[in-house]
């Protein structure tokens, strides 16, 4: 599929300063406070800072593609604000989330593919807020059964129908890696006055570690951008070889890919310096621990990130500053991460709170 270019912003949506009262939902996502992680910074003698996306309106760091892929299709004239609309998208679950409470903020209906083996508690959310969900059987992006696959016919049935739709398209639609560009990186940049040394993040559309990484390398080329990825995900390979090869399996959700490589982070590759390979148990070891000695809950696919800063920062040395994306909440895991039986089943550690 043809990838679309965003239109340019109008302005950045985040919300003004905090003290400041914003406009709706829209003006509520963006500026998300960058934690210091006591523990990973004290183990490495860096300053290993966490952008907090689990505190969006929405859960999650998806909420910034929900806002920028709807505000694009706005301003090209597909969806128009007051006048009945469609989302449509195949989703593990946050971004679903994110497009479905900007358009119930904006008047749209949205409708979720979504794959049967994503956690209970996001297909749950999804029904809450009212998203039309489509379940489907967890099958290869090579399968025209793939949720991705589902949700672009949808899409296309609607339109053919004469309904105003859109389909999301997160993977290869720019204006998601267009908006942590406009938006997600200056504020990083902000908040720490320019002092990163390097950026970790997974990817899954790449939207996220894309957009953050041009913004990083436009304001110091010195940055170093490493994907993290899990077991499972061809994508390290692709960085180190240049070849699409996957190894192992992983439980995290929503990041990694198996057999190509998203529109966003292809053309992004440029910004790429390096990747690290993180397996679930040592994601699970920062899960876990930052939740029970610094209170803070997230999800596996942060878990991935701060493990791999760790090693960003046990590789360049004392003193340097790294930063990465805590995207998410750990409630959102509660039946997987923090479920005894779940962990004991693939042989994963079990936190001694929970055994």
């Amino acid at each position: 599929m043809t990838r679309q270019q965003p239109t340019p912003p109008a302005a950045p949506s985040a919300a003004p300063p905090a003290g400041h009262i914003v406009r709706g939902l829209a003006g509520a996502i963006g500026n998300t406070p960058l934690i210091r992680l006591a523990r990973a910074s004290a183990a490495t003698g860096c300053e290993i800072l966490g952008k907090a996306e689990f505190m969006q309106p929405g859960g999650s760091v998806k909420d910034r593609a929900g806002l920028g892929i709807i505000e694009d299709a706005e301003r090209r004239g597909t969806l128009i604000p007051g006048q009945p609309g469609i989302v449509v998208e195949g989703t593990a679950g946050n971004t679903g989330i994110g497009l479905t409470l900007v358009a119930n903020a904006r008047g749209y209906r949205t409708i979720i593919a979504i794959p049967k083996t994503q956690s209970r508690e996001k297909i749950d959310f999804l029904r809450m807020i009212g998203a039309e969900l489509r379940l489907t059987e967890a099958k290869p992006f090579s399968d025209p059964g793939n949720y991705v696959h589902v949700s672009r016919r949808i899409a296309e049935e609607l339109a053919a129908a004469g309904e105003r739709v859109i389909w999301a398209n997160q993977f290869d639609n720019l204006a998601n890696g267009a908006a942590h560009e406009a938006v997600t990186g200056p504020e990083i940049w902000d908040q720490c006055g320019g002092r990163v040394d390097a950026f970790t993040c997974a990817a899954g559309t790449g939207g996220t570690l894309a957009g953050i990484a041009r913004a990083l390398k436009a304001r110091n080329p010195g940055v170093r951008i490493i994907l993290a990825d899990p077991m499972g995900s061809a994508l390290y390979s692709w960085i180190k070889t240049g070849v699409l090869k996957a190894e192992g399996n992983s439980i995290t959700e929503g990041i990694g890919q198996a057999a190509r490589v998203p529109g966003n982070l292809e053309i992004a590759r440029e910004f790429i310096d390096d990747a690290v390979q993180v397996a679930d148990p040592e994601a699970l070891e920062q899960v876990f621990d930052l939740q029970i000695h610094e209170g803070i809950s997230v999800g596996g696919s942060a878990g991935i990130n701060v493990a791999a800063a760790i090693r960003v920062a046990r590789a360049m040395g004392p003193g340097h500053t790294i930063i990465t994306i805590l995207c998410d909440g750990g409630a959102r895991y509660q039946s997987k991460l923090f479920n005894p039986e779940f962990l004991r089943e693939r042989g994963l550690p079990v936190p001694p709170w929970l055994a």
